[in-house]
């Protein structure tokens, strides 16, 4: 029997059960006008309760024995449960009476990201990773990742990320000037960003060239895309989810932090860890996975990064639990550890592009 008919065929007993035996259950709810919940106390209620005070033998007799009540018995409880299942396995084969409808056990289907239909391509080519024998790697022949997208199931996302690999790049505003500053220095400076932001608005979109790899955690996730200089400035995008139902099934897929608070970056899901694939599939939207270059995805992997001694210092200090984008945090004097996680040589994007 498939799995789906008999999730539906035991469902459909306990609906059964519940219209023989309404009497039988240890609580009755009850509706009051504060729209609240309330139990009224029946003898099996009572024997609950008695369980915990020390009273089982007196109330045990006065919820199942009582002679004189209308009650049932325990043996006549199990007597129907066990005729009531029954019954519903006989007449499931030949009446479909007794299944709910499908539609109330439909959950949103996932599928898999090597069905997804690739429309576009781009290229990604990295500064700094080394080599697999472990020494520096000054070409970028083999830095080099391909990213196959998923425009038909992530359109929004993957329009963005097709401009920030171009040299025109993506046309975003600036932030508000941000006049919060206590230290007249930092504001100063503020200030001096913002100006620079308002002259280049209309003309310069945001890309990825000299952007970093700003976070590591392995077999879990490669954060890639920390835009700097005169892209700080800029409003994040808003990525938008396409329900498209894919998952971070496979290492390699490429994903966006869902909304506008992760920045302009992508991740790159290395494999190996349920736990990362699951935290992704809650935050992020799948768009893509990369189809060259795995081995390059391996070695930023196994890079090594900043890490703690497995506290977490920025939340002891009254930081944030979890860093969503990259920050600049640690210039101003940040919480501890603000650089949790980030290679400890930097890794710069040196060439983008659409194949």
């Amino acid at each position: 029997m498939p799995s789906s008919t008999l999730s539906r065929l035991l469902a459909s007993v306990a609906v059964l059960l519940l219209s023989l035996q309404p009497h039988s259950l240890a609580f009755q709810v009850s509706s009051q006008p504060s729209n609240h919940a309330v139990y009224k106390e029946s003898p099996a209620n009572r024997l609950f309760m008695a369980e915990s005070e020390a009273n089982y033998d007196t109330a045990k007799n006065d919820a199942f024995h009582d002679e004189g009540s209308n009650n049932p018995t325990r043996r006549d409880f199990f007597t129907s449960l066990a005729s009531a299942r029954l019954l519903a396995t006989v007449l499931a084969p030949s009446s479909s009476a007794f299944l709910l409808p499908e539609s109330a056990f439909a959950t949103e289907s996932t599928r898999s990201t090597s069905e997804a239909v690739i429309t576009d391509k781009v290229f990604i080519e990295f500064k700094g990773i080394p080599s697999a024998d472990g020494s520096s790697s000054s070409s970028s022949g083999n830095q080099r990742i391909v990213i196959g997208l998923f425009g038909n199931d992530a359109p929004q996302p993957v329009s963005i990320l097709k401009q920030l690999v171009t040299k025109e790049g993506y046309k975003s505003k600036c932030k508000p000037l941000d006049t919060s500053r206590l230290l007249q220095k930092e504001q100063l400076e503020a200030n001096k960003v913002y100006n620079a932001c308002l002259e280049t608005e209309d003309v310069i979109g945001v890309n990825y060239d000299l952007s970093t790899v700003w976070r590591i955690i392995p077999n879990q996730r490669i954060d890639v895309g920390a835009v700097s200089g005169k892209f700080v400035a800029r409003e994040n995008p808003n990525f938008q989810d396409g329900k498209s139902g894919l998952t971070h099934d496979a290492a390699g897929v490429v994903s966006v932090r869902r909304g506008d608070d992760g920045g302009y970056g992508f991740t790159i899901f290395p494999g190996g860890s349920d736990v990362g694939a699951t935290i992704l599939d809650e935050d992020n939207v799948v768009v893509g996975r990369v189809v060259e270059g795995m081995d390059v995805v391996e070695r930023l992997n196994a890079l090594p990064v900043v890490k703690s001694a497995g506290v977490n210092y920025m939340a002891l200090t009254g930081g944030p639990n979890a860093k969503n984008a990259p920050s600049r945090a640690c210039r101003y004097g940040g919480p501890m550890y603000c650089n949790e996680n980030k290679p400890l040589k930097k890794v710069l994007i040196e060439k983008t592009g659409v194949l």
